[in-house]
């Protein structure tokens, strides 16, 4: 009796213990998923005119059963870094040459990038120079950034974006690991394997633990004082098929850039502080009207324009991941009032050179051609090695169109201020160049015009399981996914 009396006690001091942790793990998901945003985060700028836009395009694909490559966008970035004379702020995800299969031969985006701002600092030694990136190049801290301590040792100001000060996007796990990981460190030796690079630098359990919590600064941004790009591309060898877009601006919208490049830094402690920047004169009637938004703002901006869609407009979606609940939902609704929505989607085939099961682009598409009578168009980008990696939308109406482009992915971890990210929304009349441009390159990839680009809906959309239905179901709500 003694001994159950003892049993007994021990239980109600371990439901005790279990009923404490359990209320500091709910109040832990509960405050992170809540809290204030720090301040300039989520941001969106005044509303600018301008007549200078340009327009660029990463492409891969088959002409005559050859791969044929055609690549602007970098390009461009080394054009602007030789014009500038005052500053230069670089916000990039990924910054790495680590490859899965040393035999393709993958640009050499990483080292092209380095070497050009290495010579800049030789040429230009008091210049400003300010390159930001995510904590995934160096394994979540598992071991150095090679890239980026090139940077470093030239003298180059490198900033490593503190996301703990986010929401949480993985509140299941991320709330576990606030409570006890996060304090710890390294956790030990590198001896886990690279889950990102078949022979990649080893990861430390502090770095691996860190990962699960899939937060990111997935921002794609150039700044001079000159002009500024705002891009989907990363400076990532493996990533250097990838199909991308781009669009370059000028004028006070710079300001608004920078302000925002100053947030991030700020959630940390470098100190740094980015240039002043005054603009020259900017005309007050340009005929394109545009607008810089990070984070949630630029969902208000995709849903308003969807919204704005009337019958017989026209809707297109060139897309690496669309998954996020109201967009979904809005786009159903476009199509049953008539307009006429077309998206070209990567089929998930790979991420990080890591194999996929088609989600979540395969459940989305099938579920929007089942709600609209297959009256929503799909084609898929024919991926080999690469990814369809665009984040653009374009709304073509009689006399004016907007496009929204930039880094976030249509999901709900890339516009409910988890991430960090940045987008452009541009509008203007549609014989602007930079509006035909854009129509241009969505009706070259649809129509197949000059290569191979895009395939059928059923040729990815047949291979549908079951179980990945289930698997998307559950991972969506339980929001323990990469999307």
């Amino acid at each position: 009796m003694t001994f159950f009396k003892q049993f007994v006690r021990w239980l109600r001091r371990l439901g005790v213990v279990v009923l404490v942790l359990l209320t500091f793990y709910f109040t832990l998901m509960a405050y992170h998923q809540l809290k204030p945003l720090p301040p300039g985060i989520s941001h969106a700028s005044p509303v600018y005119q301008t007549d200078n836009v340009e327009f660029f395009r990463d492409l891969t694909h088959h002409a005559d059963d050859e791969r044929q490559v055609d690549q602007e966008i970098f390009d461009q970035v080394e054009r602007m870094i030789e014009r500038a004379d005052d500053f230069i702020v670089i916000d990039n995800f990924m910054v790495n040459g680590l490859v899965n299969d040393p035999s393709e031969d993958y640009p050499a985006l990483s080292d092209n990038l380095v070497d050009q701002l290495v010579r800049k600092r030789d040429a230009h030694p008091d210049m400003p120079i300010v390159f930001i990136s995510d904590a995934i190049n160096s394994g979540y801290g598992s071991y150095p950034a090679e890239w980026l301590d090139r940077l470093r040792e030239a003298d180059i100001d490198v900033v490593i974006s503190n996301l703990t000060r986010l929401r949480d996007s993985t509140p299941v796990y991320s709330s576990l690991w606030r409570m006890g990981p996060q304090w710890l460190g390294d956790l030990g030796g590198e001896w886990w394997e690279n889950p990102f690079v078949d022979g990649g630098p080893k990861f430390n359990l502090g770095g691996y633990l860190d990962m699960f919590n899939i937060k990111a600064n997935h921002r794609k941004v150039v700044i001079t004082e000159r002009t500024a790009l705002v891009a989907s591309a990363n400076a990532h060898d493996e990533s250097g098929f990838h199909e991308n877009v781009a669009f370059e601006i000028d004028g006070p919208i710079i300001g608004d850039l920078l302000r925002a490049e100053q947030a991030v830094i700020d959630l940390g402690d470098s100190g740094i502080q980015l240039p002043n920047y005054t603009p020259e004169e900017q005309p007050e009637n340009g005929e394109l009207s545009i607008q810089y938004t990070t984070e949630a703002q630029t969902l208000n901006n995709v849903l308003d324009t969807i919204e704005r869609a009337r019958e017989d407009d026209e809707l297109w979606l060139a897309m690496y991941y669309l998954a996020d609940r109201e967009i979904v939902n809005a786009l159903t609704d476009a199509s049953q009032r008539g307009v006429q929505v077309s998206l070209i989607l990567d089929p998930n085939k790979k991420a990080f050179g890591r194999e996929k099961t088609g989600l979540p682009n395969r459940p989305v598409v099938e579920e929007l051609v089942e709600d609209t009578d297959g009256n929503v168009r799909v084609r898929w980008y024919d991926v080999e090695i690469e990814q369809f990696h665009p984040k653009m939308m374009m709304l073509r109406q009689a006399q004016q169109s907007t496009i929204i482009s930039g880094s976030t992915n249509f999901t709900s971890r890339n516009m409910d201020n988890y991430n960090l990210e940045a987008s452009l929304t541009i509008s203007g009349p549609n014989d602007a160049d930079v509006m035909r441009e854009v129509d241009d390159y969505f009706l070259m990839l649809w129509h197949n015009e000059g290569g191979d680009y895009t395939l059928d809906v059923d040729e990815y959309q047949s291979t549908m399981t079951d179980w990945q239905r289930v698997i998307y179901g559950v991972q969506a709500y339980l929001k323990l996914t990469t999307y």
